[in-house]
């Protein structure tokens, strides 16, 4: 299997669900993130109000991680979530950067979104040295490219994207490894 389509953690539980997504064009892959946007922003809102068990609940974070070959439409993907929620100002590919930072205002406080791309990354070892796991740990959402790049050290994620070329079009599987995961992705 190549590279870009190997999971970033060994032995993955099953899912607790799975969905596939045929995106015909690039209007098909805006309208997804236009919908990921409101899933996880309904996501948020339901670990913030009254419906929570614990009114004090802290929303989680969710991390999602973005499988696919160069040109599978990983970036193009993040860019409609981000314009969705409402972000005006460009999106840059994090491939040289290796992580954009984003603070949205929304009606529940300030949502953080990270975008990572580890491509350049040749070693796991050079995440952890790059002293990402504040960035996991803080209940933002992290969007995060070719996440094999860092080898197991991600764990599982919330959500799994893989998009794959299919014909003029892509196919995105979609897969939820938590409950936060399994929220976003019923709404979408």
């Amino acid at each position: 299997m190549p590279d870009s389509l190997t999971r970033s953690f060994a032995n993955p539980p099953a899912a607790l669900l799975e969905r596939r997504f045929d995106l015909p064009g690039e209007d098909a892959t805006l309208a997804f993130g236009g919908r990921f946007a409101t899933a996880i922003l309904q996501a948020r809102g339901l670990n913030n109000s009254h419906i929570s068990s614990a009114p004090t609940e802290r929303f989680p974070g969710l991390q999602v991680q973005l499988i696919g070959d160069l040109g599978a439409g990983k970036t193009t993907l993040v860019r409609a979530t981000l314009r969705s929620l409402g972000h005006a100002g460009r999106v840059r590919s994090p491939t040289y950067t290796l992580v954009e930072p984003y603070s949205l205002p929304t009606e529940t406080g300030a949502l953080e979104l990270y975008h990572f791309d580890l491509y350049r990354f040749a070693d796991p070892a050079e995440w952890a040295d790059a002293g990402f796991r504040e960035y996991f740990d803080a209940g933002a959402i992290c969007l995060v490219e070719w996440p094999q790049r860092a080898g197991g050290l991600l764990g599982v994620p919330d959500l799994e994207f893989t998009l794959e070329q299919e014909g003029e079009g892509r196919v995105l599987i979609a897969r939820a490894f938590s409950k936060t995961g399994k929220s976003c992705l019923e709404s979408c």
